[in-house]
C-alpha cells in the first residue's frame, strides 16, 4: 500500500511540517545545512516548472463545500464516514488542534507555545515530542462547544485503494488524502484533481494567491 499525506505548510525556518489538517503535533524535519544535491535541484526545477504550467491553466469559478460534497457523493459514490470511526476521530482531533492553535490559542494556557528542539540533542527532541503529545491530549479533551465544528469525511472506495475528502463547513476547511496500490493511485489522483477543480478558486483567490489557490496549484502540478 502507498499513502499520500499532504505536506501542508512550512515553518519560519523552512522545515516541513507533516500531517493532515496542518498537523501541528507532527514531527519537524530538520532543515539540514541548506546544501542541495544535484538530484534535489533538478527535482525542484521541474516541480516549479510544473506549478507554473498548472497556474496558467487556472480560471475563476467556485463551488461551496456543500456542493463539493454533493458532487463527490453523486459522481463517485462517496460515503459520509461514521463519526465513531477511529480514523474520523483522529483526523477531527488533528483539525481541532490546528483550529485552536490558530484561532483560540488562549484555550491552551501554558501549552500555547512549545519551544523548538535542538535536533542534535536526543533528550531535547524527546521533550519536544512529549510536550506536543501533552498538548494534543489536552486539546482532545476540550469540549467541542468551545470551538464549534461541522466536520465530515467523505470516503471514496475502489478496488486497491480509497480517497478521503475532509470538510468542515463551519471553518471552510477542505483537504484530500488517498492511499492504494499503483493502479488505484492513478485513478484516485485524477479524482483528487477533479474535486479540487470543482471546488475551484475565485478571482480574488487568484489575485491574492490565497491558500485555496495554492492548494489547487499543488493538486494540479503533483
Amino acid at each position: 500500500m502507498k499513502w499520500i499525506k499532504r505536506i501542508t505548510r512550512r515553518d519560519n525556518n523552512g522545515s516541513a511540517v507533516i500531517g493532515g489538517a496542518d498537523g501541528p503535533t507532527a514531527i519537524f524535519l530538520a532543515g539540514g545545512d541548506g546544501k542541495k544535491s544535484l538530484r534535489s535541484r533538478v527535482r525542484t526545477f521541474f516541480y516549479r516548472r510544473s506549478r507554473k504550467h498548472a497556474a496558467k491553466k487556472i480560471t475563476a469559478g467556485t463551488h461551496t463545500l456543500l456542493e463539493v460534497a454533493a458532487y463527490a457523493v453523486r459522481k463517485y459514490k462517496a460515503v459520509d464516514m461514521d463519526t465513531q470511526n477511529a480514523s474520523y476521530i483522529e483526523q477531527k482531533n488533528n483539525l481541532k488542534e490546528s483550529l485552536i492553535i490558530e484561532h483560540k490559542p488562549e484555550l491552551l494556557g501554558t501549552l500555547q507555545e512549545i519551544a523548538r528542539p535542538d535536533f542534535s540533542d536526543q533528550e531535547s527532541v524527546k521533550e519536544f515530542l512529549k510536550q506536543m503529545e501533552k498538548r494534543r491530549t489536552f486539546i482532545a479533551d476540550i469540549p467541542d462547544g468551545e470551538l464549534g465544528m461541522d466536520y465530515h469525511i467523505f470516503q471514496i472506495s475502489m478496488q486497491g485503494g480509497s480517497l478521503e475528502l475532509e470538510v468542515d463547513y463551519r471553518w471552510d476547511y477542505f483537504g484530500i488524502s488517498w492511499s492504494g496500490d499503483d493502479k488505484a493511485m492513478k485513478k484516485l489522483k485524477k479524482i483528487s484533481r477533479d474535486l479540487y477543480l470543482y471546488y475551484g478558486v475565485s478571482e480574488k483567490d487568484i489575485k491574492e494567491k490565497t491558500r485555496r489557490y495554492k492548494s489547487l496549484v499543488a493538486a494540479l502540478s503533483s
